[in-house]
C-alpha cells in the first residue's frame, strides 16, 4: 500500500507528460536522424544506371507482310498488348500448302462373274493455298490454358474484328470451354489460332511431309 502511494505521488508531482513515471524518453545523443541513408553519396548528383536487356531475353518480334488488309493489322496490335499471350509466338504467315494424297484405289472384282469393278475418277481440281489466305497464331502463357486465358483472348478478338470498318462476318461465339488447349476463329480470308503450348508443339510445329 505504501508503495502504491509513493507512485502516485511522483506522477502527480512530474505531471502529465510522455512518461508514466516522470521519465522522458530522449535519443542519448539528442540530434535528429538524417533522412538520407549512409550508403548514398549527397554531395554528387545521383546518377541513374541503365541496364539493357541480354540479347538472349529480348522479345523476338514478327515482321508483318505487306500485303495485310487493316483488320489483320488491327487484330495484331491488339494481341500484342495482351498480357496473357506470348508476344514470340504471335505470327502471321500463309497457310501450309497440304500435299496431294495417294490416288483412291480401285475395287477389285468379286463373284464369279467378277462384277463390282468400280473407279472413282480423278476428282476435283483445286486451286492451291488452301482456304484461307492468312493464318494468325498465338499462344497463350503456358499454366494458364485451363484458368480460362484462351476464352478470354477469343473475347478479345471476336471484338477486335467486330469494331473494324465494315465488321467481319464471324460465327455465332460458342460457350463451351476450350478442354484440348486449341480454339479458332473463322474470319473469311483468314483464321485466327489460340493455342496451348502442348498444342502448339503438336500441331504447328510439324512440317507439311510429316501430316
Amino acid at each position: 500500500m505504501q508503495t502504491l502511494r509513493c507512485i502516485r505521488h511522483a506522477v502527480t508531482v512530474a505531471g502529465p507528460g510522455p512518461s508514466r513515471l516522470g521519465f522522458t524518453s530522449k535519443s542519448i545523443t539528442g540530434a535528429t536522424p538524417p533522412s538520407t541513408p549512409w550508403f548514398i553519396d549527397s554531395d554528387g548528383p545521383v546518377q541513374s544506371i541503365t541496364r539493357h536487356t541480354p540479347p538472349h531475353l529480348a522479345p523476338k518480334t514478327h515482321e508483318l507482310p505487306e500485303n495485310l488488309s487493316a483488320g489483320i493489322r488491327q487484330l495484331f496490335v491488339q494481341l500484342s498488348k495482351s498480357p496473357l499471350l506470348e508476344p514470340s509466338t504471335l505470327s502471321v504467315q500463309r497457310p501450309i500448302a497440304a500435299l496431294p494424297g495417294p490416288p483412291l484405289p480401285r475395287t477389285l472384282p468379286k463373284g464369279r462373274r467378277k462384277r463390282g469393278r468400280t473407279y472413282s475418277g480423278e476428282g476435283l481440281v483445286e486451286e492451291p493455298g488452301g482456304i484461307w489466305d492468312w493464318v494468325v497464331t498465338a499462344q497463350v502463357k503456358e499454366g494458364t490454358e485451363n484458368r480460362g486465358s484462351i476464352e478470354a483472348v477469343v473475347r478479345q478478338v471476336r471484338k477486335t474484328l467486330l469494331s473494324v470498318d465494315p465488321p467481319l462476318p464471324l460465327a455465332p461465339n460458342s460457350k463451351r470451354r476450350m478442354l484440348n488447349g486449341w480454339a479458332m476463329i473463322d474470319a473469311g480470308k483468314f483464321a485466327v489460332h489460340i493455342l496451348s503450348c502442348d498444342a502448339r508443339r503438336k500441331y504447328f510445329e510439324r512440317s507439311a511431309a510429316e501430316w
